[in-house]
């Protein structure tokens, strides 16, 4: 899809141009120029120290050579085989092995970092957990090859390979599109509690702006008498896409924006932690819009994938300040072309952060309705909530 391809722009534009404002991209993992130089230096990523990638990486490299430690390597083969993911935080935390309690401290400090990157706050709790790769490796792993240990891989910039590294802090460049011969350990971000954390802070956020406040106290009084009119998504599916065989489950949500009762846009966060495989229907029953928060019969929805280094505190920033720049003017109104000329053209490609859109849904949309960028559709009915 191209940045030319006309579309009917409502407040969903608002919020595109918004999250283009963000870097929300994972960054690839670069192979260093000699295996010997991932032992020697910082990063043997082009991600920044800082970054979640970064952190991924730095975790996997001091987690691998952790697991010289006969003990704790079996400490943790037992618990990879017995779960399939496990915190890093809870694993290092319970070590009885020397290697895995001396790594507790550098763990829980890498969660840290994970939270400050993504805008969380300080209450967000272990992140980081690790995983193996694929379930193929279950029986070489469990009969005692030595893993490799590498950061959850992107794909989003076309690479066909990621760095691993053994105990000895070897760097060894892998395919992305075919298992290994060794087990690998994935390191990387529990998607479905970041996205929890991320939209309570979205929420807080857009709310300390004004963005999606409360309907007045009459407006709630009314609706508590006649019961609550609501849009409900009966089943949903996103395209199906070539995944290596890494990638997991995605993480999805969704940004519900029209103008609230108030006058001002507003956007309400749907987390929707079912909705993890491409090419799957589901049949959710979830509401998606709460008529009552809106003064028009019209709404707009963006779905979105955590990408890794989505920072929730700049993207909820982003879209106030996009938002904050937009009046009612007595009707439901597109916003200017020149908010949708400010998308760079980059926006519209294959990006695993913008899922897709729907516009102007509105009280009484029923039936399939295909998203704009045509890499999913939602099957939508009215739904009234009745009062107890």
């Amino acid at each position: 899809m191209s940045a030319s391809t006309p579309l009917r722009t409502t407040l969903i534009g608002a919020v595109l141009a918004a999250t283009a404002l963000v870097p929300l991209q994972g960054t690839a993992l670069a192979a260093p120029a000699h295996p010997a130089a991932a032992a020697s230096t910082a990063s043997a990523t082009s991600a920044p120290a800082t970054s979640v990638s970064g952190i991924e990486d730095a975790t996997a490299r001091a987690l691998a050579r952790s697991l010289a430690d006969p003990a704790w390597r079996g400490e943790v083969r037992r618990a990879a085989l017995a779960a399939d993911a496990v915190s890093l935080g809870a694993l290092t935390g319970r070590a009885t092995a020397t290697a895995g309690r001396q790594l507790a401290a550098e763990i829980t400090e890498a969660d840290r970092g994970v939270a400050a990157a993504k805008g969380l706050g300080s209450g967000a709790g272990p992140l980081l957990r690790v995983a193996l790769a694929d379930a193929s490796m279950r029986e070489r792993l469990a009969s005692g090859t030595e893993p490799l240990v590498a950061a959850a891989p992107s794909d989003d910039d076309g690479a066909t390979s990621f760095t691993a590294y053994d105990s000895r802090g070897t760097a060894h460049r892998l395919p992305l599109d075919a298992a290994t011969t060794r087990p690998v350990y994935l390191v990387g971000v529990d998607g479905a509690k970041a996205v929890a954390e991320g939209l309570k802070v979205i929420d807080e956020t857009l709310g300390s702006r004004g963005l999606n406040a409360p309907a007045p106290a009459a407006a709630r009084t009314t609706a508590a008498a006649s019961g609550i009119d609501t849009t409900r998504i009966d089943s949903v599916q996103v395209a199906d896409v070539k995944e290596p065989f890494f990638k997991g489950d995605a993480e999805i949500f969704t940004l519900v924006t029209g103008f609230g009762k108030d006058g001002k846009p507003r956007v309400d966060t749907v987390e929707m932690p079912y909705l993890n495989k491409a090419g799957t229907t589901y049949y959710p029953g979830q509401v998606l819009v709460n008529w009552s928060n809106y003064k028009y019969d019209m709404a707009d929805a963006v779905m979105m994938e955590d990408d890794g280094d989505t920072n929730y505190q700049a993207l909820a920033k982003a879209i106030a300040a996009i938002l904050l720049t937009i009046t009612d003017q007595g009707a439901y109104i597109p916003l200017a072309d020149a908010v949708l000329d400010a998308i760079p053209t980059s926006w519209w490609t294959d990006d695993p952060d913008y899922v897709d859109s729907w516009y102007t849904l509105a009280k009484s949309s029923s039936g399939k309705r295909n998203g704009a960028a045509g890499n999913g559709w939602m099957s939508v009915s009215p739904y009234h909530v009745a009062e107890l």
